[in-house]
């Protein structure tokens, strides 16, 4: 039963206050509109995307040339070239101020704490530049890097975008051959690490694993001095040199903008790798400048000076996500290490210290909060927080309804959704509508966003696949190494001719908005019935005894049976009592056809290092099958829990 009212919903005045408000009205003076509402302004955005995305680079204030054409060839998804005649620089627009105020706060973890403001780190990318040039970098090679999310990994790829070199990061966490299964592939110019790095209030010592990497990388290494000794991990790699050397030549002077075409690559971001070698998703420079300002400014409604703070790593796209903050001219509040270090209150320390204006985590950050039993709304001052987003895995309806009760009432939650593969959300919140529990708000601007089932047709009320039915800016430019564009276009249009079918399992709401129900190729097929596995882990995971599920479909007697495994709280044993509390909580939650066949508790499960549960890994692993790429997981060993199961033979 739907809820009858919504969560929140904004006042008149916050409405009419937010940006996207504002950007409405002047596209009506603009185009002679007459557009009222979010459901009008979507509809339009899809219908005249030249005007649409031109307003939005006028409205945001992107530097460049924006040229006279907005969109060539824009009926084919693969052929189709968003401002084709502009010049812009992706580093240029994000350092969009300057002066002593902060551009950057870092935290790492209780060890460390910094604050850059926006001359100093100017300042870090002309010196960077300098130094990169001296190196023989420039336009299209690669620089990449396995750092921190802290102030020195931002200056380092604005220098590297200032020059049109491209950038690609991945987190300090990533095992030796799981970064030479991403850089590898990329050939990078430029290798920069840092000296070690905080995790769980111990120091992570990466000194062998650098080493081991700039050697088989064979390009020059450059060590970031954070936690650990430097000196030791440079004298432990053949050519590598700390970062303050790297610099130590050059005076800082105003930084040079290499004007590049909209299309030129910017980022080189990796899917998963759970299913094989990652694949180089290669990200235009116009497109993620473009697509991101448009989140920022008009979906998060950020304005210059306010505090943005995403809990990422350099490996998620969500980094890339928060650093174009920068271009709106937001603080950015960088983050590292692990959320519950030394306890779970410290991200609301931060946010409450920080002011913080808009708050980004994940689903199981906010699950876990939930079930740590914390309540930030009487514990801490959040009252400069207007918007909360969470995104890596759908929030369920529980979520949302904690985040009202547990952290702040009067708050605008976006539940958000999209992925490495567009650098960017199909779906999010928006500042005109409300919010209602389980549902993200809707699509975004400019993206012609649907569900379809199997036969290719549009559907509402039912669950089918999520869709882009016109091309878009932030498509990737191409896949690296895929000449013929055969990986991309496996990856994205054989479902569906000249169709983006981006693979979640979703459906619209009553309201106008979306439920993701799970990844399409995680969906279980029991009597040929498409279940979603968010469906099941939004009804187990209200049991007080359960603090995370994996659910898999295990091929039974010419069938699909449905097997959750369920990890438990400590000191709780899987009693007949609680299997049976879970399958009724399921049957009448959800239907009688989720109800597992098998119910199984495992002591952890397997996870990328972004945080998100890999059931494919587990499927492959349950029907005997091998994984192929391990190294993407930040734990591959919960990967033996799974193997040979006793319960699972009959």
């Amino acid at each position: 039963m739907q809820d009858q009212q919504p969560l929140w919903t904004p006042s008149e005045e916050f409405r009419n206050q937010s940006p996207m408000f504002a950007f409405m009205q002047e596209c009506n003076r603009r185009f002679g509109l007459s557009l009222a509402d979010f459901a009008g302004l979507h509809a339009w955005s899809i219908a005249d995307r030249e005007n649409f995305w031109s307003a939005v680079w006028d409205f945001c204030g992107l530097k460049g040339k924006r040229g006279e054409r907005a969109l060539i060839h824009g009926d084919v998804m693969l052929d189709a070239r968003f401002f084709p005649d502009a010049e812009l620089n992706f580093a240029e627009n994000l350092l969009s101020r300057s002066g002593e105020g902060d551009a950057l706060v870092f935290w790492g973890e209780d060890k460390v704490r910094n604050r850059w403001s926006w001359d100093r780190l100017a300042a870090m990318v002309s010196r960077l530049q300098q130094a990169y040039r001296a190196e023989g970098i420039g336009k299209g090679d690669r620089v990449a890097a396995m750092m921190p999310n802290m102030p020195e990994t931002i200056a380092c790829m604005l220098a590297a975008a200032s020059i049109g070199a491209i950038w690609s990061s991945c987190s300090p966490d990533f095992g030796e051959q799981g970064v030479m299964d991403r850089f590898g592939q990329i050939e990078p110019k430029l290798f920069i690490a840092c000296s070690g790095y905080w995790y769980g209030g111990k120091l992570q010592d990466v000194t062998a694993k650098v080493s081991a990497i700039a050697q088989r990388l064979k390009a020059p290494t450059v060590i970031v001095p954070y936690a650990g000794n430097a000196e030791a991990v440079v004298a432990a790699t053949p050519g590598a040199r700390t970062l303050n050397d790297l610099v130590a030549p050059f005076e800082a002077k105003a930084v040079e903008f290499e004007p590049v075409s909209f299309s030129h690559p910017l980022f080189i971001l990796f899917s998963s790798g759970t299913t094989g070698v990652p694949k180089c998703i290669v990200h235009s420079t116009g497109g993620a400048l473009l697509q991101l300002l448009k989140e920022h400014r008009l979906h998060c409604g950020v304005v210059p000076g306010e505090k943005v703070f995403y809990f990422t790593t350099c490996g998620w796209m969500m980094w890339n996500w928060l650093v174009t903050g920068l271009a709106a001219g937001a603080t950015l509040c960088l983050y590292d290490g692990s959320p519950f270090a030394p306890d779970g209150n410290i991200l609301f320390d931060y946010a409450q210290e920080e002011k913080f204006a808009l708050f980004g985590t994940s689903a199981k950050y906010i699950d876990a909060v939930h079930k740590s039993g914390l309540t930030p709304k009487t514990s801490h001052d959040l009252s400069s927080l207007r918007l909360m987003t969470s995104t890596g895995s759908p929030l369920s309806p529980e979520g949302f309804t904690f985040v009202y009760e547990g952290i702040k009432d009067d708050i605008q939650l976006a539940s958000i959704s999209g992925g490495t593969d567009i650098v960017s959300c199909f779906v999010l919140g928006n500042p005109l509508q409300a919010v209602w529990r389980g549902e993200i708000q809707g699509p975004g601007l400019g993206l012609a966003v649907d569900v379809w089932n199997d036969e290719g047709k549009p559907v509402r009320g039912q669950k089918g696949e999520l869709v882009c039915t016109k091309a878009f800016p932030s498509m990737p430019v191409m896949f690296w190494n895929d000449p013929e564009r055969a990986k991309y276009r496996a990856a994205y249009f054989e479902r569906f001719d000249n169709i983006w079918c981006h693979g979640d399992f979703a459906e619209w709401t009553e309201h106008g908005g979306l439920i993701i129900h799970g990844r399409s190729d995680a969906t279980l097929n029991p009597g040929g019935v498409r279940i979603g596995t968010a469906e099941i882990y939004n009804q187990v995971e209200q049991i007080p005894e359960v603090l995370e599920a994996l659910c898999i479909g295990q091929d039974w007697d010419d069938d699909v049976r449905v097997v959750l495994f369920v990890r438990l709280a400590a000191g709780v044993s899987l009693s007949e009592d609680l299997v049976k509390a879970m399958k009724t909580r399921i049957r009448t939650g959800a239907s009688p056809r989720h109800v597992p066949a098998k119910i199984i508790a495992v002591t952890d499960i397997p996870r990328t290092k972004s945080g998100k549960i890999v059931e494919l890994a587990v499927r492959e692993v349950v029907h005997g099958r091998p994984v192929k790429n391990k190294e993407a997981l930040a734990n591959p060993e919960a990967l033996d829990l799974f193997a040979g199961l006793e319960e699972l033979k009959s």
